[in-house]
């Protein structure tokens, strides 16, 4: 832990919250200087709790928090407002990129960049009172988030230093980035050279960059979470074969 054993007026978000005895949470959070952070809220789960209606997802919150150890005492909350409540598919994909967070991010490990990323995202999720998502904005926050943790992908050449070919095919290999293909192999996850200088660019305005950047994507997630499906989309698919 930081050797600050108090800290005040910390921007936060709230990530998941897990009941703790009879009256208090766990609340894992995403602050900016801290990173992910475990918080005790003793008493949040009373009924007339001051900080019980506070401790919401998707919320700008300014903590304060105190004490040693691996979970530490939330002291306060107060809640920053011009945050929209998210609704539809942006309620699911908040939830998805929780989740995400939760998994990949160290403890205490500060990612102002990635915290101020994540805040925008809500509010472009949130800007839509339909709750549709625009694709692009989740894929430009995985490419943040992966460029964060060290993972950043690479796009604009391939495993032998060469050109990325707009018209060529390639797969996308862990450790290594775009390998060319000879042609189309079925057995591998084929992505053109336009799909990755799309995904580069952030451009996402053709049919087929959408598509393999969004299967590419889900590989690369799928390899860094080590296995761990996540519950958004387990119940995605439950969603789809009901």
């Amino acid at each position: 832990m930081n050797l600050r054993s108090k800290v005040d007026g910390q921007p936060a978000f709230v990530l998941h919250t897990i009941p703790f005895r009879e009256t208090s949470l766990i609340v894992e959070v995403f602050s900016r200087d801290f990173g992910r952070m475990a918080l005790l809220a003793r008493g949040a789960r009373r009924p007339r709790s001051a900080i019980r209606g506070l401790l919401m997802a998707f919320q700008p919150l300014e903590l304060a928090w105190a004490g040693k150890g691996d979970v530490l005492t939330l002291m306060k909350a107060e809640w920053q407002g011009g945050q929209p409540l998210l609704a539809g598919e942006a309620l699911f994909c908040g939830y998805y990129l929780n989740e995400l967070l939760m998994h990949l991010l160290p403890r205490e490990d500060a990612h102002e960049r990635l915290f101020a990323s994540y805040g925008e995202m809500l509010l472009r999720l949130a800007a839509d009172p339909s709750g549709k998502v625009n694709e692009a904005d989740l894929r430009r926050f995985e490419k943040a988030l992966l460029q964060e943790l060290g993972y950043g992908l690479v796009l604009d050449h391939d495993s032998d230093g060469r050109a990325i070919l707009a018209d060529a095919h390639y797969t996308y290999r862990m450790e290594e980035g775009p390998v060319l293909l000879p042609h189309a192999e079925a057995s591998a996850q084929v992505v053109s050279g336009k799909t990755l200088l799309d995904l580069a660019n952030n451009d996402f305005t053709d049919t087929r960059s959408r598509i393999e950047s969004k299967q590419l994507m889900r590989t690369l997630m799928a390899y860094y979470l080590s296995g761990t499906e996540l519950e958004t989309r387990k119940i995605f698919k439950e969603l789809q074969e009901l």
